[in-house]
């Protein structure tokens, strides 16, 4: 039996790359995070930093080829993911693991209807037939906030709104009850006020089920209001690791103080914002040494030739920098 104080997902040291002819793609160079039962887990970071593939191997939806895991462990509740036949795991995934998708359009069917779709998971795993599995389609879609959901089942996913068609995603993830909800970027292409409606519902939703989530996302706002921890990402790394408080009172790495202070905000009197100068890196050729240092104003010659250590600077928070302790201290 698992401990139950122990992490429902542990992700060691992961790495995923993606082949092409001869070209690969490292797009996970060492993901590491763990997320407890009833606790929000962030995985931040900059698009093309790794987050949405460290999602997507959790849920082994990787296409092989071009994608393969080449490092690293996934454990979901004392089971070892990666050493778990598919066959096995598709049984696991909805009934244990939902995951919500950033693109609710292309990740709805088109020609069926949303009922049809919500019920899916009922009929999958032979827990209920057509009718009672609609009823239930019915009154998860009536409690993710659809008005009418009677009638509303049987609409199809372009009659929807994207906040609409979102909540039906959520619908669709949480109808087995599992015990770890995957949102990745929930709140992608929404205007804000129907952005902070889909937080609300997913925060109500994990309270109620007392679920664990991993939200990954772009939006420090997000990560401040609802998560319990946060790991950062960048070229395909969790640069920065620890509760939510610590690392955004107090971050040691480079790339998170440079997120924070790139932040507009409204109690300063702001003549410009404060971007991170250049680009993220080219996942198929990253630069030698911390991945970072092309843009960061605390580079080294240490830093461009080598890998930079791990270095816990306090208590269950760590950082990957030659400068992490310089960080942290403010120095």
């Amino acid at each position: 039996m698992p401990d139950a104080g122990a992490p429902l997902l542990e992700v060691n040291d992961l790495r995923v790359e993606f082949r092409s002819g001869r070209e690969i793609v490292r797009a996970v160079n060492g993901a590491t995070f763990s997320v407890r039962r009833g606790e929000t887990a962030a995985v931040l970071g900059e698009s093309g930093s790794g987050k949405s593939v460290t999602a997507a191997a959790i849920m082994r939806l990787l296409a092989s080829p071009p994608a393969h895991i080449t490092g690293g462990s996934i454990r979901f509740n004392g089971i070892d993911v990666l050493g778990t036949p598919m066959s096995e795991w598709r049984q696991r995934c909805g009934r244990e693991l939902g995951m919500v998708f950033q693109d609710a359009l292309a990740s709805l069917n088109p020609v069926f209807s949303v009922g049809w779709q919500v019920a899916e998971p009922f009929r999958a795993h032979g827990i209920l037939d057509t009718r009672a599995a609609l009823e239930r389609a019915e009154a998860l879609l009536g409690r993710v906030g659809i008005p009418e959901p009677h009638a509303r089942a049987r609409d199809y996913p372009h009659q929807f709104s994207g906040g609409m068609r979102q909540r039906v995603m959520i619908a669709m993830a949480i109808a087995l009850d599992p015990s770890l909800l995957i949102a990745d970027e929930p709140t992608t292409a929404l205007d804000v006020t129907v952005q902070a409606q889909i937080m609300d519902l997913l925060l109500d939703l994990q309270r109620e089920r007392h679920m664990a989530m991993v939200l990954i996302t772009h939006d420090l706002g997000v990560v401040a209001e609802v998560a319990d921890h946060v790991a950062v990402m960048y070229g395909g790394r969790v640069v920065e690791s620890g509760r939510v408080r610590d690392v955004l009172s107090r971050p040691a790495h480079p790339y998170t103080l440079a997120l924070l202070e790139s932040v507009p905000r409204a109690d300063l009197d702001q003549q410009q914002l404060n971007p991170i100068v250049g680009s993220p890196p080219d996942m198929a050729t990253l630069p030698v040494g911390c991945s970072f240092h092309p843009r960061c104003r605390r580079a080294s010659e240490q830093c461009r030739a080598s890998s930079p250590p791990g270095v816990e600077v306090a208590p269950g928070h760590h950082a990957e920098c030659f400068h992490a302790q310089a960080v942290f201290d403010g120095r």
